[in-house]
């Protein structure tokens, strides 16, 4: 579904979606050449339409294209395979389509072909590409995924809207779909999901109007549960608070639309406060459309509405559910109840045909920004991509340099890695994950060039011997004896652990943070067998409790790679053999497996309860022991830093009316002052790399706020990406916008400035700035 990896489409939406494509499978599916209106060729009437005319602006052109359509067309034009009207030109379009790490054949209007295009690139799991805290490489990212997404628009086996990313904050650690969120940070999901969604969309001819492919933001909002113990995301209510609600549910979707300029924002599965959040007119039309003015539409997650009236018991009938989603802004509906229900809902008086009117209007204003409204695409600006764009060599670096630039160094004894060539001629590589392919890919993964597991990419060093060790679930310890043999007779071990989608995807949370079954067992065995230095490698969506290998002197260092895409087993070999420094840092804390005893995952409180004596949750509010804390990350050099400029005290000039001027007790401003504009704080870091091995650098400044609303005990206000080599030295500069990335939101979700004193962190460097009037 719009939040569905194929493998584990729940039976319902199966049965649905066949129901909807049996009839249009050949028409609309099964063609490989692009779907396209206005075909004139085809039919020379239409050059007289207006809504055909690429010389008027695209809101005429809409609004031509509505006054001829019928009530029904309309309600058929707001469902995921919308229907064709030939009397208009246009034919069947599928807006469900899948890019979250490259294009994916998840959704029915994309797929692959062995002789059209078999595949495409496959890059790391986003949690993995968020960890190497890079801008740039977020962007170039969706730059190829949108070119090779138009490629296969071209070739007739792709749409042009694709339902990614997926920005959720990763609140709870056994979250299955954790893996493809950028992870817990409100700030780290904000710049990573902006930055994806501009790469996905913006066009290489500098055309602001138009998109090159239309990306949503989902799942909006309060959605990080999908099957936890008896609690599933049809049924659950999540209880947030306005306070939570603004500083951290919400911060990613405001800063896809605000900064990313996003094509369509998709409502969640669960209810939150008690109302779905498909039917809460707040949220969708207040907040996205009104506060937040995005510029496309709103689309349910598939079968929402029939879950709102199955499961959820909204209202009475399927009429009523229809009107309160159209009432609350929803312009699309993944599945067929607005197809089913619009018509009679206007018919009974339930939605006036204005707001239906709304609805199709926002859809085709997206596909006339898609150019499916100018005829043949071939034509088109990018008309000329093809085959030959997709899985090129360029391409398939890219994704091994995502891998290697996110896989994190969790511990490393002296002498450990990197391995050289010449004292290390054999590895024994074992365990679960060892020779993994499809493991590599994780969730909403589509059919990737090829593979590079990490057997294969550590052979390409040095001999190698193999042991599986036990399977990912790991409940038999028949195999282990095989196992330490074959890492007593190498020169080093290296451990390939960790998860797969049968623990952790979609539909499947965790119960457990630990390694599955008898893992533990099979790495402590190996290590302690192994005549070398044993490499602990994790692959795995979400966060793991190895304080036994942490604290086991035989298991000599420990890496984290995520789902590391198609390229992972050679980005993994690169690390190990020094032939790339690693830069990763964590985006989610690793708690210790106590943590799952006393955090149910219903709860979506994010501070910390004294009267129920939970601890908080991620980083910013948890007060409790970690494994291993967000932002943490090793690497083979090593970097000192040293504060040039900052200022220690900012004084805030307010006008004389405000009340702060007057009273004594003021802690605080609101952002829409106007003494908001060009209020900034300048930091200066000399940062440098002390090793001798050359290598990027993140660089992490982190903002402890003045105790007041309950703030957040430390939160990421700004990072950067630097590249230094041995003995070199670089300035980096931050320029902090102080309503932007110091405000706080009061406990009625209110953004305010704080004033006292704030504590700036970079590393080991401490610095206190104070903000008074």
């Amino acid at each position: 579904m719009a939040s569905q990896n194929k493998q584990h489409v729940p039976l319902l939406a199966i049965t649905l979606f066949l129901l909807i494509c049996l009839s249009c499978t050949i028409t609309v599916f099964a063609q490989y050449s692009p779907r396209f209106a206005c075909d004139i060729d085809k039919d020379p009437t239409l050059e007289m339409c207006a809504y055909c005319d690429t010389k008027l602006d695209i809101k005429t052109r809409v609004a031509d294209l509505l006054r001829r359509m019928t009530l029904q067309e309309k309600a058929g034009s707001l469902v995921s395979v919308a229907d064709a009207i030939p009397r208009l030109g246009i034919p069947s379009y599928g807006w469900w389509s899948e890019a979250l790490h490259g294009v994916s054949d998840t959704g029915p209007a994309t797929w692959f072909n062995k002789t059209v295009i078999p595949g495409a690139t496959s890059f790391p799991q986003v949690i993995l590409t968020a960890a190497s805290f890079n801008e740039s490489l977020f962007y170039k990212i969706g730059q190829v995924v949108s070119t090779e997404a138009r490629a296969m628009y071209n070739a007739g086996v792709a749409g042009l809207t694709f339902w990614s990313p997926n920005v959720n904050i990763f609140r709870d650690p056994r979250w299955g779909r954790g893996q493809e969120t950028p992870g817990e940070d409100p700030l780290l999901a904000s710049r990573y999901g902006a930055t994806y969604v501009r790469g996905l969309q913006e066009r290489e001819d500098g055309d602001k109007e138009r998109l090159k492919v239309g990306a949503c933001c989902k799942h909006f909002t309060a959605y990080d549960l999908d099957n936890w113990t008896s609690v599933d995301r049809f049924h659950f209510d999540a209880i947030v608070t306005k306070q939570d609600l603004e500083d951290t549910y919400n911060a990613p979707f405001k800063s896809c639309i605000f900064d990313g300029n996003v094509a369509s924002i998709m409502c969640s599965y669960n209810m939150m406060n008690g109302k779905p959040t498909c039917a809460d007119k707040e949220l969708l039309e207040d907040t996205v459309r009104g506060e937040w003015k995005l510029n496309g539409y709103i689309s349910s997650d598939c079968d929402s509405l029939h879950f709102m009236f199955k499961a959820q018991h909204w209202k009475k009938t399927p009429e009523e559910v229809t009107a309160d989603a159209l009432h609350a802004g929803l312009d699309l509906n993944c599945g067929m109840s607005l197809k089913n229900y619009t018509a009679k809902a206007v018919e009974m008086g339930l939605v006036n045909e204005t707001v239906v009117d709304r609805a199709v209007t926002n859809n085709f204003m997206t596909l006339m920004r898609l150019g499916f409204f100018d005829g043949d695409p071939r034509n088109q600006f990018y008309g000329k991509l093809s085959k030959k764009d997709v899985c090129t060599k360029a391409t398939q670096d890219l994704a091994r340099e995502t891998a290697r630039q996110g896989i994190v160094l969790l511990k490393n004894s002296v002498g450990s890695l990197p391995f050289s060539r010449l004292g290390i001629k054999s590895i024994a590589v074992i365990g679960p994950n060892a020779n993994a392919t499809k493991a590599m890919i994780g969730n909403y993964a589509g059919v990737p060039c090829k593979y590079t597991s990490p057997l294969e990419g550590l052979s390409e060093y040095v001999k190698t011997t193999y042991a599986e060790g036990c399977d990912i679930k790991c409940n038999s310890t028949t195999n282990f004896e095989k196992a330490k043999k074959v890492a007593s007779e190498a020169d080093a071990v290296v451990l390939v652990m960790g998860t797969d989608l049968s623990i952790e995807h979609e539909a499947r949370d965790r119960t457990e943070i630990i390694l599955p079954g008898q893992q533990n067992l099979l790495a402590s065995e190996v290590a302690h067998a192994a005549k070398g230095p044993v490499i602990l490698v994790v692959m795995s969506g979400g966060g793991m409790d190895v304080d036994f290998a942490k604290c086991d002197e035989k298991i000599t260092s420990i890496l984290w790679v995520g789902f590391p895409g198609q390229e992972g087993g050679g980005a993994l070999a690169d690390v190990i053999f020094g032939r790339f420094n690693p830069s990763g840092r964590l985006p989610m804390t690793w708690f210790p497996r106590s943590y799952v005893d006393i955090v149910p995952m219903t709860n979506n409180k994010m501070r910390p309860d004294p009267v129920t004596g939970q601890p908080g949750q991620t980083y910013r509010f948890y007060k409790g022991k970690t494994v291993y804390p967000f932002g943490y990350g090793l690497s083979y050099t090593s970097y000192v830093y040293r504060l040039i400029k900052a200022p220690s005290i900012v004084r805030i000039d307010l006008n004389k009316a405000h009340g702060c001027r007057s009273s004594p007790t003021c802690d605080a401003f609101d952002t829409s002052d106007s003494v908001c504009k060009g209020l900034e704080l300048k930091i200066d870091i000399m940062v440098t790399n002390i090793g001798k091995y050359s290598g990027s650098h993140s660089v992490l400044l982190f903002s402890s706020p003045p105790d007041i609303f309950n703030a957040p005990q430390k939160e990421l206000v700004d990072f950067k990406k630097v590249w230094l080599e041995s003995l070199q030295r670089s300035v980096v500069c931050f320029r902090v916008n102080v309503c932007k990335q110091l405000s706080l939101a009061d406990e009625e979700g209110k953004r305010k400035v704080a004033l006292g004193r704030y504590l700036l962190q970079i590393s080991d460097i401490k610095h206190y700035v104070t903000l008074k009037i």
